[in-house]
């Protein structure tokens, strides 16, 4: 067996109604004061409100920074820090968008670093500030991850990549994902099942078995409880399986990274302001039918872990039946079919292409080399 490092949140909490203990965690962690992370949709839905009640009754004295956008801009991120600076810790509260920006806010406030420096591959330096993560999506996996992407200029995405950022303790309560809409539900649950899926697969020196096992479970979990969570939003045991399985797989793909699902996926939302999960689940079958030309094998294994129904097939078949079972679970939950139904035209795409490619960070992750050629003929399979 090949050397590997594997690094996760040191406590992980879970449990239906567990956001009103938020406050005890937070005063214990955090002291008195802490900035809570979250975005203008959170506010209307009582979830804040809850936190904030919590933490009043622990003591913890809270101050909302509440301007977080889908993709967060750098100006965004330079604004949450400044509120996180003379905090004794930071929340965040809500989708992988609040999260990312609680993570770099408790970072830069910690260490009166810049931004531009945290840039990159292990590029971040402590000390940072306490940092708890309550997720509200199951997709993104953010609470439990060494990743924080952010929006620079008007397209381009880049990402600061360090286990400085891992949040101390990650809040799991299905109860907070119950009122999602059904669309947000399934295309951050495809996005969920991507990490895992990329994770399996990954050509990374340090795809391990930890990753991989729970790439598995992952898929186990969320291949037989998306649907349910799509269509009967109060089904609190398919929530639980989606919000667990997310994590999983965000602690799968923390440590055996993504690749070129995410590198073509990036520039459809940076674009045309697609959400993160659904510019995945938009290119994944694609993908995966690229992949599969050379590499077969995972996909193949992964196959019957989440769709039971497809044990018994070859490699290739399998791999290709895979692929095609998830572009219809993506049909059945509701999103669009291809990029034109998000308003991506055939001109569109050498665009697309072109910035995919600025994506090295991940495409020497994918188990098959893609070049512009690769990534524009992706493209216009998905289209």
């Amino acid at each position: 067996m090949s050397g590997f490092t594997f690094n996760t949140t040191p406590s992980i909490r879970m449990g239906a109604g567990l956001l009103d203990e938020l406050g005890e965690m937070a005063a214990a962690l955090c002291g008195k004061h802490v900035l809570l992370v979250t975005d203008p949709g959170m506010l209307a839905t009582g979830i804040v409100e809850r936190a904030l009640a919590s933490l009043e009754a622990a003591g913890v004295v809270a101050e909302v920074f509440s301007d977080v956008k889908a993709d967060p801009p750098e100006a965004v991120v330079l604004a949450a820090v400044e509120a996180a600076k003379g905090q004794g810790g930071v929340i965040g509260l809500g989708g992988g968008s609040s999260i990312d920006v609680a993570k770099l806010a408790a970072l830069l406030a910690g260490n009166g670093g810049t931004l531009a420096e945290a840039y990159g591959v292990h590029m971040a330096k402590g000390p940072r500030l306490p940092l708890i993560a309550v997720p509200t999506t199951a997709g993104t996996g953010s609470e439990v991850t060494p990743i924080s992407i952010v929006t620079t200029g008007a397209s381009e995405k880049m990402g600061v990549v360090s286990p400085l950022i891992i949040p101390d303790v990650a809040l799991l309560d299905p109860e907070l994902t119950r009122d999602l809409p059904a669309h947000v539900t399934a295309a951050t649950g495809i996005d969920a099942m991507v990490h895992a899926i990329e994770a399996y697969a990954s050509a990374s020196a340090n795809n391990n078995p930890v990753s991989r096992a729970l790439a598995c479970e992952a898929l186990r979990l969320m291949g037989g409880a998306l649907e349910s969570a799509v269509n009967t939003p109060h089904d609190m045991e398919a929530r639980g399986d989606m919000l667990l399985g997310s994590l999983l797989a965000g602690q799968a793909f923390a440590n055996s990274p993504v690749a070129a699902v995410h590198a073509l996926a990036y520039p459809i939302g940076g674009h045309f302001k697609v959400p993160h999960g659904l510019s995945n689940a938009l290119v994944l079958p694609h993908v995966l039918r690229f992949n599969a030309v050379t590499a077969p094998n995972a996909y193949a294994e992964l196959a019957p872990i989440a769709f039971p129904k497809l044990a018994g097939l070859g490699p290739q078949e399998a791999a290709a039946a895979f692929a095609q079972e998830l572009a219809d679970l993506s049909k059945r939950c509701g999103l669009p079919e291809g990029l034109s139904g998000v308003g991506i035209t055939r001109d569109d795409l050498p665009l697309l292409a072109r910035d995919a490619m600025n994506q090295t960070r991940l495409l020497v992750n994918n188990p098959r080399e893609v070049t512009l050629a690769d990534a524009q003929a992706i493209y216009e399979a998905a289209l």
